[in-house]
This record gives C-alpha cells, structure tokens and sequence, in this order.
C-alpha cells in the first residue's frame, strides 16, 4: 500500500477516488457479464457453422460418388475472389461481420466435363462461405475474448485492490485526524490552565 499523507484534503482525494470506482464498478461489470454472453453467443454459432460444414461435405462426397466420376472435380475449380466483411461493435468492441464472399472459377471445356460439374461447383462456394463464415467468428470469439480479459481485471482491480485499499485509506485519515482533534483540545485545555493558574498566581502576588 502506498504511504499515503494524513490531511484532510489527502481524506477528500481518498473519498473522491472511492465514489469513482464504485460508480464505474457496476458498469465494468456490466460489461464483462456481456462479454462472455456474446462469447458464448458466438462459438455456439461457429460451431453450429461448421457443423453445416461437415454436414454438407458429406452429402457433397455422397452425391458426387453417384456419379461414379469424382476424378472429374477438383477443389481448385472453385476459388475465393474476394470476402465481403462489414463492421459490427459489442460492448465498444469493434468486430468484423461475415457479408458474403465472390468466388471463381477455373476453366474447364464444357464438352469434355460432366454435365454435374457446375452443380458440384456450387456445392463448394457454399462449402467455403461456411469456412469462411466460421474463420470471421472466430475472430469475433478473439477479439471479445481479448476485451474480455482487459474487463475481468479492471473488475479485480476495483473490486480486490482499489476499493479495499482507499477504504482502508479513508479509515486510516480519519482515525489520525480524529485522534489529532482529540489531541488538540487537551492541548487547549493545558494550556488554558496553566494560563488561569498564572493568572491565579499574578493576581495573589499583586494582592
């Protein structure tokens, strides 16, 4: 605990810092029960994404080994062009928001492929929107979890250091300030005494 000065403006500085924690307390607090709802929010989402993922390429390996030609389609027919990403903010974070993506494709001589190649193609930009998808929450999940960890010890801070300590503070001013009031008036009442009693002493010495 830092040495602190046993004044009365020191007392004032103390009670002033008090009322400032306790009244931005309830809202760091606030802040971090957001935090890891959003959270929570956020990875069950993911999850559910990449549940579709999994979902989907199995149906995608399924219905192309119908065609008995799956040598035909190769992962690299489809391709990301661009990923489309907007703003979002939770609890004064700012976030990015999956929009979308543009894909391409490569080339490949209508004549010689299946006639199910374009259907697979489509299969895939869906495949990997939802990678993609899953890859922007999970830098939600990041980010959160970074401002999670900043809240969590501002709240700690507050509530096991800085709180406790300016209580005891306060606490520490009050008691030296009320023992030096104390000290003072049997100070002036020494001192008036022994005033009275030279004045006493004066006075027979005159008589």
């Amino acid at each position: 605990m830092a040495k602190i000065k046993l004044t009365k403006n020191e007392q004032k500085v103390q009670k002033d810092a008090l009322k400032m924690y306790q009244r931005y307390l309830p809202t760091l607090t606030l802040k971090k029960q957001q935090l890891q709802t959003e959270i929570r929010t956020i990875d069950a989402k993911a999850k559910e994404v990449r549940a579709k993922r999994v979902a989907l390429e199995k149906e995608f390996d399924e219905w192309i080994s119908v065609f008995g030609e799956a040598e035909e389609f190769k992962p690299d027919m489809v391709t990301v062009k661009n990923i489309k990403k907007g703003v979002g903010n939770i609890a004064g974070v700012t976030i990015p928001v999956y929009e979308g993506a543009d894909f391409s494709r490569g080339d490949y001589d209508l004549y010689e492929t299946p006639l199910w190649i374009d259907l697979a193609a489509d299969r895939m930009e869906k495949a990997l929107s939802l990678d993609l998808e899953a890859e922007v929450l999970d830098e939600q999940v990041r980010l959160l979890s970074k401002e999670l960890r900043t809240t969590t010890q501002r709240v700690n801070l507050f509530e096991k250091v800085k709180i406790p300590e300016t209580k005891a503070n306060i606490k520490k001013i009050s008691v030296y300030l009320g023992d030096e009031q104390v000290a003072a008036v049997v100070r002036s009442k020494i001192s008036k005494k022994k005033l009275q009693a030279a004045g006493d002493a004066k006075k027979e010495a005159d008589e």
